[in-house]
């Protein structure tokens, strides 16, 4: 709706991986127009002719208009949603023609938007907005299963004051999370787990998502890449959380960015994976200080990484008390909700001793953030971190209820990663 209220609008590019529920939510938004045009290029390939030969607005129109014979196109009042435009370069170079012209709203979602890119004529570059979409957040999860938002916003402002939570209420949200590391945001899953509240078909669910991933690949990876992207998304839940070694996905010695690069780059453009990069030193501008060849990889989706390990560890994982190492879990799904709320993801490590987990502008000023599952409460990294640089704050996610220490370390419950937005939007930790 922000979109659609700024008068100076062009279309819309929403990014994200497959099933994250790009098409459910512009159908949904579509209701707040009169009329309402849905192209989809990868089931219908007739509509790619729409968007070949002449790219003039007329001829769009009159192809559309042919096409779509009963529904009127008025102006102001016309929503055209270009579905996996990655299937239709033509229709991405079009962009550019409807930002100019102007009488029509248009939106277009992808998921491999990567794909495809040497046959796009022209990008629209300037003549498009981009927003990506991942799966579910923790606070939407806590939607979906009914808690009220006044409740959420009780929580989120006494974790900006600093105050301690209810312990009734942090009991019952720290057993919400271990819920939403298993489940994970996939929009079909968490349905699927608030009716039923089964964690076997949850897991089914799951590895059917995984399975389209897969065939994904299979399908529109080309050459060599193909089987190496399956080896290197095989390969996440054995290196998540810690620095990514091509040589751990086949054991090669000389495997390298040169061989797998590529792979892992197509992984990320279909939003499966994403990288936290490492930092040299943890001083602003963090970005200036960012080695994009040294980095962490984390799943998208917390849910489908632990559907990817064995099957008999989720009931442990439920458990407040478990012998199973939840810290690969919990940082990863860390990372996914500091990037949902357009944090850069970044840690810092040096000569492989002092290492935090991660390092963000917050408030002005450079904040590490540690995550620990367990009850190890000692933060020793962190203390050695702000004697050797000047850190502002010092944050340790464990289980705990809110308080500050006597070093001036602040201790939040995991969950509160759900809470830490840039300056400028919402809740600000």
């Amino acid at each position: 709706m922000k979109w659609k209220n700024n008068p100076d609008r062009k279309p819309l590019l929403i990014r994200g991986a497959r099933q994250v529920g790009k098409t459910f939510i512009v159908n949904e938004f579509s209701k707040s127009y009169s009329n309402y045009i849905y192209i989809n290029f990868e089931t219908n390939h007739v509509h790619r002719d729409i968007f070949s030969g002449n790219l003039n607005i007329d001829a769009l129109i009159r192809r559309i208009s042919a096409e779509f014979i009963e529904i009127p196109l008025v102006p102001g009042k016309t929503l055209i949603f270009l579905d996996e435009i990655q299937n239709c370069p033509g229709a991405r170079t079009a962009l550019k023609t409807f930002a100019l012209d102007r009488r029509f709203d248009v939106i277009c979602s992808g998921s491999l938007l990567g794909l495809n890119y040497k046959e796009v004529s022209s990008y629209p570059v300037g003549y498009e907005e981009t927003i990506e979409m991942y799966p579910l957040g923790f606070e939407e999860f806590l939607w979906a299963l009914g808690m009220d938002t006044v409740l959420i916003k009780e929580v989120a402002e006494m974790l900006r004051k600093k105050e301690p939570l209810d312990p009734f209420v942090l009991s019952r949200i720290e057993e919400y999370f271990r819920w939403y590391m298993v489940v994970g945001g996939m929009p079909e899953v968490v349905r699927d787990f608030v009716k039923n509240k089964d964690i076997g078909r949850t897991f089914r669910i799951q590895k059917d998502i995984l399975n389209g991933y897969m065939s994904d690949v299979s399908k529109y990876s080309k050459g060599v890449v193909k089987n190496r992207a399956r080896e290197c998304l095989l390969s996440v839940p054995e290196q998540t959380g810690g620095r990514f070694r091509y040589v751990d996905i086949d054991s090669i010695e000389k495997s390298g960015e040169w061989m797998y690069g590529g792979s892992l780059e197509w992984l990320s453009d279909a939003g499966i994976v994403f990288k936290c990069h490492n930092v040299t030193a943890p001083t602003l501008p963090l970005s200036f200080n960012r080695r994009f060849s040294v980095f962490k990889l984390f799943m998208t989706d917390t849910g489908l990484l632990v559907s990817m390990m064995e099957k008999g560890i989720i009931p442990e994982l439920l458990k407040e008390e478990t012998t199973v190492n939840k810290g690969k879990i919990a940082e990863n799904a860390v990372a996914g909700e500091l990037r949902r709320k357009g944090n850069i993801l970044m840690y810092f490590e040096k000569k492989g001793r002092l290492e935090v987990d991660f390092v963000m502008n917050l408030d002005g000023g450079v904040a590490a953030v540690e995550v620990k599952s367990g009850d190890n409460k000692r933060s020793k990294s962190l203390d050695a971190l702000s004697e050797k640089y000047n850190v502002s704050r010092r944050i340790k996610l464990e289980n705990t209820n809110v308080y500050t220490d006597d070093r001036g370390t602040e201790h939040y419950p995991i969950f509160a990663a759900a809470f830490i937005f840039p300056d400028d939007s919402g809740y600000v930790l």
